[in-house]
């Protein structure tokens, strides 16, 4: 039997774009798509069920309570794949991202931005420069060498259960990179492409966004070192 694929999507206030990244998914392969509204207050949750997804609410605002809530609300899958609403990934390489955990070989792939020199362009510097500090100091005090904290991932259900994610925002993808390490997990990186979103980023389109989120991040690095 093929292995049941579950995507969550977080989504906050990306009615103009949701349905762009509904429409390019394989949806014949996936067993289910779940698109979190994280209190949005335009038409997000409209779009998202007339693009044939199943929504649910989460009203405690962070990229990692949408995370989070989706995960309570997944269908007992084989693989969870994760994936931003704003179409600055290209879902169709969904396929590319899940096939190594498919095959067995992995149990988490990150799909890394970075990898790519027209995808490293698409980011703005202040996310190429913070990704860099990121994965420096996950490479020093956790002995492991990623490119990207990319938000396109998959990962096996099993393990997503066994490390146990807590974040409720901007640590998520850095604590699940770290957490993954960790756990002693089969770890790869592949290159996606990527492209500038539609609409102003929540995080890294503003000075308060970028300045929280890199704070976060750090934290978060630091936290995982005694833990």
């Amino acid at each position: 039997m093929s292995p049941k694929v579950s995507v969550i999507i977080p989504a906050f206030n990306e009615e103009s774009s949701i349905g762009l990244v509904l429409n390019d998914l394989p949806t014949d392969t996936l067993h289910e798509i779940i698109v979190v509204d994280n209190a949005s207050t335009d038409n997000t949750a409209r779009v998202a069920r007339e693009s044939g997804a199943r929504v649910v609410e989460e009203k405690h605002k962070g990229y990692g309570s949408a995370c989070l809530r989706g995960i309570a609300e997944l269908d007992q899958p084989d693989i969870v794949v994760f994936l931003d609403g704003d179409y600055s990934d290209y879902p169709e390489e969904i396929t590319s991202i899940i096939q190594p955990v498919i095959s067995g070989e992995q149990d988490f792939v990150l799909g890394s931005r970075m990898i790519l020199p027209e995808s490293r362009a698409a980011l703005l510097p202040q996310a190429r420069y913070g990704n860099r500090l990121a994965v420096f100091l996950i490479c020093l005090f956790f002995r492991h060498r990623y490119t990207d904290l990319g938000p396109f991932r998959a990962i096996r259900y099993e393990s997503l259960k066994a490390i146990g994610m807590q974040d409720t925002d901007f640590g998520w993808t850095v604590e699940m990179q770290i957490k993954a390490v960790k756990k002693g997990l089969r770890i790869i990186e592949i290159p996606v492409r990527y492209r500038e979103r539609v609409g102003v980023s929540k995080i890294t389109g503003t000075v308060s966004g970028t300045f929280k989120a890199g704070t976060k991040i750090i934290y978060t690095i630091f936290k995982y070192l005694i833990v």
